[in-house]
């Protein structure tokens, strides 16, 4: 039996592995170091192109995946089986659709050259310029992980929900990623400079 990969549940598995695993997997050296981990803590196989696959790494994709697989991922997620970790989804997870009004910014009604402060807890203070086509670069970074000349490209800014940047470049890489901002808190504050 095989699972569609685009289900909530098998998004917040890939998530949970990867906060176990303790790093995004975006890399093929990654995908071998967690089958490796996977095989020392439950000595089960699984197969790196498979893993690539489900995470949409590899080129070749999957539009499903096996419950061996998600009961072997679920295990290593801290579950007992796919079932029992989608169970616990619908157990533990809040609701996760509402209603929003709070303060936003939408990117695409900004003038490039726009100058934006955001802030998140602890003490994040993050100054941001507007590129246009919804791509920002960092200017300015106060006990942030962010680093003047990072960029990210973002639809909408929201006051109270947490920032997430795609196709996120480090000032020093060209390798994209994903980066969240304010994950547990949202962001605290918005400010058009």
């Amino acid at each position: 039996m095989s699972i569609p990969v685009n289900t909530p549940e098998i998004s917040a598995l890939r998530s949970r592995v990867e906060s176990v695993f303790g790093q995004p997997l975006q890399t093929h050296n990654t995908f071998i170091a967690l089958v490796d981990a996977v095989d020392a803590a439950l000595k089960e196989h699984l197969s790196e192109s498979t893993l690539e696959r489900l995470w949409g790494y590899s080129t070749r994709g999957a539009e499903a995946v096996s419950v061996r697989t998600l009961n072997v991922l679920s295990r290593y997620a801290g579950a007992e089986s796919w079932k029992d970790f989608c169970a616990i989804l619908k157990t533990f997870s809040p609701v996760e659709s509402e209603e929003f009004s709070g303060e936003s910014v939408v990117s695409a009604r900004l003038q490039p050259g726009a100058h934006l402060q955001l802030g998140w807890l602890p003490d994040r203070l993050v100054n941001v310029i507007y590129l246009g086509q919804n791509r920002f670069v960092v200017e300015k970074s106060l006990n942030s992980s962010l680093k003047p000349g990072d960029s990210f490209e973002c639809l909408q800014i929201q006051a109270g929900r947490p920032l997430y940047m795609d196709h996120f470049l480090r000032a020093e890489s060209d390798i994209e990623t994903r980066y969240v901002a304010g994950e547990r808190s949202g962001l605290t504050s918005i400010k058009l400079l």
